[in-house]
């Protein structure tokens, strides 16, 4: 199984990068993080953020790999618990589909994103800078595998 994270922004920090990268290469073959970008709307002294994130979303959606099913990450989303993550993971490694989770930019995501996906996941009711939530993302999926596998990573 394949899972793209299609985020809006640009060059990441390189402590981001090795987070990202820390967590991305612990996860098997059978599960593979893909990571697309795609770059921030232009923000000018007349942009309106409905604009900008409407922008940011043409190009999200034109990332996302023909065929995926679409999972949102949006503060108004359903939080999970870590061993629901797991389920769910889980559950889309059974289904043989391909996954993409949807990351926005400073506006969040536009409308069009939001009908795409199948669901909205809420890492947290926190605002989170994007450059962290991709760290958080990617250890939380790599969390979550542990405990579908029994790796004793995740203690409870």
């Amino acid at each position: 199984m394949r899972l793209t994270i299609v985020a809006v922004g640009g060059r990441m920090p390189a402590w981001v990068e090795e987070g990202v990268s820390e967590y991305s290469k612990r996860l098997p073959r059978e599960l593979r993080l893909q990571w697309r970008e795609v770059p921030l709307a232009r923000r000018g002294k007349d942009a309106k953020a409905e604009q900008l994130c409407q922008a940011e979303g043409e190009q999200i959606l034109k990332a996302v790999p023909q065929g995926d099913r679409v999972i949102a990450l949006d503060v108004k989303g359903r939080s999970w618990t870590t061993p629901e993550l797991a389920q769910q993971l889980s559950s889309w490694q059974m289904s043989g589909d391909n996954y993409s989770l949807l990351i926005g930019g400073p506006d969040g995501l536009s409308a069009e994103c939001l009908a795409r996906a199948e669901r909205r996941w809420s890492l947290s009711a926190l605002t989170l800078p994007h450059p962290l939530v991709r760290i958080v993302l990617a250890e939380q999926l790599y969390r979550a595998w542990t405990i579908t596998v029994n790796h004793p990573y995740h203690r409870e």
